[in-house]
């Protein structure tokens, strides 16, 4: 078995706690993201005519789940202009630039006004496994694009591990597609052979590694939804287990 030259990092449950910012929407008396977004978009749609609530929410769920098929069958990441022009064309709305614009911006900042928190020992782990690999960051983008995901890397203090960023909105593909990958290895210097990639999702993360020839690890310690049924060389439950799985990897 080769050494490993390269690791890359999954970013939402992986190293970001998702949904963990949460709870501190609704102790300041916010609403959920969720919640939030189809507000944010009703607000605009108003701007220029009146439309009920639901009818708002109904246009943007359709989209979402539109998103979610696209992003599991043709791994592309809609980005947040991309589908609230979708909504918009549902409503038959047209925004005016303005609008349209400081809607999508302010739909792409939740995540990084309130801020999901890193995961319990992502710190010490990232400090410890950089001085020995490479590092890069291979995720997709949802709701936040990569400048935002960036931005919360450097506010928590976690962007100076890695060499490398591939986000799904800048590649214009999403795991498990090669190209997303092969830009952050191309970035570090390494082949796929020689690399390992580390994510909590089977399908996009584990399964998408393999193909490619890498190792991958399941990443279970917020989700393990995928745990009972992966293909993943390793399953890593915590922080403090991964340099030892590392290690026995190697």
């Amino acid at each position: 078995m080769k050494s490993i030259k390269a690791i890359t990092f999954d970013l939402w449950d992986t190293v970001i706690n998702d949904d963990s910012d949460e709870p501190i929407r609704k102790e300041m008396g916010l609403r959920t993201k969720r919640e939030e977004r189809h507000f944010l978009v009703w607000q605009a749609v108003n701007e220029v005519s009146p439309l009920p609530l639901e009818k708002v929410k109904s246009a943007y769920e359709e989209i979402n789940a539109e998103f979610n098929q696209v992003w599991h069958d043709e791994f592309v990441t809609w980005t947040v202009s991309q589908r609230l022009n979708r909504v918009l064309l549902i409503l038959n709305i047209q925004l005016p630039d303005k609008c349209f614009n400081e809607t999508v911006e302010a739909l792409e900042s939740l995540e990084v006004d309130i801020p999901p928190r890193p995961i319990e020992g992502v710190h010490r782990a990232l400090a410890e496994i950089s001085r020995e690999f490479p590092l890069a960051v291979v995720s997709d983008t949802i709701n936040t694009p990569g400048t935002g995901l960036r931005a919360w890397l450097e506010k928590h203090e976690l962007k100076q591990y890695f060499r490398v960023f591939a986000f799904s909105d800048e590649v214009g593909r999403s795991k498990p597609h090669r190209d997303i990958f092969a830009r952050a290895l191309d970035g570090l210097g390494a082949r796929f052979e020689d690399a390992v990639h580390i994510g909590d999702r089977e399908h996009n993360d584990i399964r998408g590694a393999h193909a490619l020839g890498m190792r991958a690890i399941l990443f279970t310690a917020t989700r393990d939804a995928d745990a009972e049924n992966t293909t993943a060389d390793a399953v890593c439950k915590s922080y403090a287990q991964l340099p030892a799985i590392l290690n026995q990897l190697n």
